[in-house]
């Protein structure tokens, strides 16, 4: 019987641990700072981004991979006669999904790609479940069945401090992002569906408070949480407070930390974070 093997995109906050642990492939996306162009996990870590970006002339662009290099790795993965899901990060800010799609369609292997409707460590919780009934030896249709489940029952808060980003990057009309940055206004995104709607906004960071003291307390009334992530634009600070309080409500979920990744950060902005956890049934 034919292998599985998991591929995903550099959005996909997995750990290196992890990529190791569950033989999971990634297919970088690419970011330009300042004329120079950096392969995501290979050239310019998390925080590396972080630091450049602050130090920018211009607005980091990020770049989906090209069509050639998800080509290569679905026919170097799918040589020995293995099945290929690649899963990718919501179309709504990236057309990476796209690329993945042309390329199985070019590739000489059997490859299944999904739009997992979401990134980071929301895509996250997908791609380890699916690797690891990969390594149980389950079929296709059941990883895929198990990733569905997981993409239904996931819930990603984005906390953004500041619209500059999102002005400069053209995902919000730019007198919009004028106004509120002069009344201070902040907002929550919520990824729901593979779209980003706004689902709070409001003056100073109490907005932004209210909003996830009531997360937390739907979390406390939730059965069953799974796993929590939290991703961040430098906001240590931030996300300390927030991290206690779901850490109180669920000792043995050990929660994970991290920079995100560029794509988000270049559009979240300074400041920024995430707030990402899947229930069971």
């Amino acid at each position: 019987m034919s292998k599985i093997k998991i591929v995903t995109d550099s959005s996909c906050g997995v750990t290196d641990q992890e990529v190791k642990d569950y033989n999971i492939t990634i297919v970088p996306l690419t970011v330009m700072i300042d004329d120079t162009i950096y392969v995501e996990r290979e050239t310019i870590s998390n925080e590396e981004f972080l630091t450049k970006m602050q130090n920018s002339k211009a607005l980091p662009k990020t770049s989906q991979p090209p069509i050639g290099k998800f080509v290569e790795v679905f026919d170097r993965l799918g040589a020995d006669g293995s099945q290929i899901i690649c899963f990718n990060m919501l179309e709504a800010i990236s057309g990476t999904v796209h690329a993945a799609e042309q390329a199985a369609q070019l590739s000489k292997a059997d490859v299944t790609v999904v739009d997992s409707q979401t990134t980071d460590r929301a895509l996250a919780f997908q791609v380890i479940e699916a690797a690891k009934l990969a390594q149980q030896g389950k079929s296709r249709d059941e990883i895929i069945k198990a990733a569905q489940d997981i993409r239904d029952h996931t819930k990603l808060y984005m906390g953004v401090m500041t619209l500059d980003n999102l002005v400069k990057g053209g995902r919000i009309n730019r007198m919009t992002g004028m106004i509120s940055g002069l009344l201070n206004i902040k907002i929550v995104l919520q990824v729901t569906e593979g779209e980003l709607k706004v689902v709070a906004k409001g003056r100073g960071m109490k907005t932004i408070s209210r909003f996830f003291d009531d997360v937390c307390e739907k979390m406390a009334k939730t059965p069953n949480v799974k796993a929590i992530g939290i991703s961040h634009v430098g906001a240590l600070k931030t996300i300390a407070p927030i991290k206690a309080k779901i850490q109180e409500l669920f000792p043995d979920i050990k929660i994970l930390v991290r920079e995100t990744v560029p794509i988000i950060a270049t559009h979240g902005g300074p400041g920024a974070f995430a707030l990402m956890y899947y229930t069971g049934d």
